[in-house]
């Protein structure tokens, strides 16, 4: 297999080895602070913990490889690189510190090293070691025996593509935009399959070939009508008669760069987000602008739920970049993801200014407004939003059923049932919508059987939906059809079981049918499951102590009805 091939022997699978060795040494302390921190991804930690752990014992292999790479996951290669040199003049070789070696052998530009490191029985894996080569023998001027090694790639089982995307890439860079054309279109070994990177590539190899038109069909062909505002930047070049520059790969160190974003690309998809960050870090550190690399970075160490981190990845995109946007709404997501709510909002406020015209910005604060329950604001938000959108489409329902929901809270029914009209004219039966709508029916008693129509549709889009399966065993309770409820509503608790209020409404359906008992015990799990008001936990408190005829009756409320069921 492919990922077998990539794979590289990291993280907790050394430190594992190293363990026993560690403690029967007696360097209990750093050493498993730092291996704790790693293994929950605080990077930062690690490296100050295993820092005192080297200190204490610098030739212990096992310390090194972990502070090697904690060192390279925060995003400071270069500070691995001592550790690895040391590792290495002391006799010590492993995968990780053969790549970190190459890599910096590849910054500063040195290939003949690089070549010798390799042709010194040194690895970093077969594909890395096969692509690194043949961009060394770039570096080194030796094109023609550049190009031999990627078609001694291309020609192994599973790594064609590699070897040959390289090789456009490679022709490219030294001018040969003929022979990347004919890769990259099929005529010559091809075709490759279209990457958004290729796409690239292949585009600014057209445009210095003069066929922007054809460039511009390539784009709008494998993009389509998605939002990649790099792509777009480039469309506009194309389109305004610009010969784009080919700046893909500007020299050897980019195609190293490109090698370590290219296995990390695999890796991501295939073995795990650490060994992917290790790689997207290299490229990053071969190549500071790499955004591509930057935003897969940013996106693991979010995945990992390393807000902070992630957050000063995103920082590294400049603002006259075509992916700034992207980047700054991740970094926005990150904020709030760790707890940074205020700053999120700051941020997009401060983003509203500059691009007063954009949807999403809006949008997003829209969204964050209406999570934090300042719906009057995110109203508004959602109306600069709505003002800025393109001609009506289908996917653009959601940004009324949410201004429909801030509404709806706010008690403005007239204009909340309004924009869940839109949402549904521009998205028919949208189960989201349906169910918002049908349930808001239901609490206001009033339209039930459309709503119980909604309702219903809403359920046989997402029968495994616990929220709209519990809506329709509501529905049904609603409209005194008790003994229908009870299925639909322990269907609900089946697929929501620690969720208050799905447990309070099969307690009510429960009495409403007689099993008393059993309401009691589903009115106190949902009190064991923390209410999210104090007066929903009251009220069923109150039903525990009299019963729901009664607290029907002190609410004003219609008494339960003689059973409507048809069976």
């Amino acid at each position: 297999m492919l990922s077998a091939r990539l794979s590289i022997a990291l993280a907790l699978g050394l430190l594992t080895q190293g363990s026993d060795a560690l403690s029967a040494e007696g360097l209990a302390g750093p050493y498993l602070a730092g291996r704790q921190a790693f293994s929950m991804f605080n990077y930062d930690q690690a490296a100050i913990y295993l820092a005192l752990a080297l200190q204490q014992d610098p030739t212990n292999s096992a310390v090194a490889e972990t502070a090697i790479l904690s060192q390279i996951a925060r995003g400071q290669p270069e500070k691995a690189i001592p550790i690895a040199r040391k590792q290495r003049d002391r006799g010590y070789d492993s995968q990780v510190v053969t790549l970190v070696i190459l890599a910096d052998l590849a910054q500063q530009g040195d290939y003949t090293g690089a070549l010798a490191e390799l042709d010194g029985g040194h690895t970093a894996g077969p594909l890395v070691d096969h692509l690194f080569r043949a961009w060394a023998l770039v570096g080194q001027g030796q094109m023609s025996e550049a190009i031999t090694a990627f078609d001694d790639i291309a020609e192994q089982s599973g790594l064609r593509s590699f070897g040959l995307y390289h090789k456009a890439l490679a022709l490219a860079s030294v001018g040969d935009f003929e022979g990347a054309d004919g890769i990259f279109s099929g005529e010559a070994g091809g075709p490759l399959q279209a990457t958004r990177r290729g796409v690239i590539a292949h585009s600014q190899v057209l445009s210095q070939l003069e066929r922007n038109p054809a460039a511009i069909e390539l784009i709008e062909r494998v993009v389509g009508g998605a939002v990649d505002p790099e792509l777009d930047a480039l469309r506009a070049r194309l389109v305004a008669g610009e010969t784009v520059p080919f700046d893909v790969i500007r020299s050897p160190a980019d195609g190293v760069a490109e090698v370590f974003a290219t296995v990390a690309g695999v890796l991501n998809a295939e073995t795990g987000a650490l060994d992917a960050l290790t790689f997207t870090r290299l490229a990053e550190f071969m190549r500071p602008d790499y955004v591509d690399a930057i935003l897969m970075s940013a996106g693991i160490l979010e995945r990992q739920e390393q807000y902070d981190l992630a957050t000063q990845t995103y920082n590294r995109i400049a603002p006259d970049d075509p992916s700034y946007l992207t980047a700054e709404l991740g970094r926005i997501d990150a904020l709030v993801a760790g707890d940074r709510v205020d700053a999120a909002i700051e941020a997009l406020e401060s983003l509203a200014k500059t691009k007063p015209d954009v949807a999403i910005v809006w949008s997003n604060l829209g969204d964050i407004l209406r999570r934090e329950e300042r719906f009057a604001e995110a109203a508004a938000a959602y109306d600069k939003a709505i003002a800025a959108l393109p001609p009506e489409q289908p996917g653009q329902w959601v940004v009324y059923y949410t201004r429909g929901i801030c509404f709806e809270r706010e008690k403005n029914w007239s204009a909340a049932e309004a924009d869940f009209r839109k949402a549904l004219e521009l998205s028919p039966d949208q189960p989201q919508v349906l169910n918002y709508m049908g349930y808001s029916f239901l609490e206001m008693k009033t339209n039930l059987d459309e709503a119980l129509s909604m309702i219903e549709k809403a359920v046989a889009a997402k029968p495994d939906d616990g929220y709209i399966v519990d809506s329709l065993g509501w529905a049904l309770y609603r409209l005194g059809r008790y003994e229908e409820a009870v299925e639909h509503m322990e269907r609900a608790v089946e697929l929501m079981p620690v969720d208050s209020i799905v447990n309070d409404h099969l307690g009510d359906v429960y009495w409403a049918v007689g099993r008393q008992r059993e309401a009691e015990f589903q009115w106190k799990r949902a009190l064991s499951f923390e209410p999210d008001t104090e007066e929903e936990a009251a009220r069923i408190r109150r039903k525990l102590e009299v019963g729901l005829d009664v607290v029907l009756s002190e609410e004003g409320a219609e008494p339960l009805a003689v059973s409507k069921n048809d069976n």
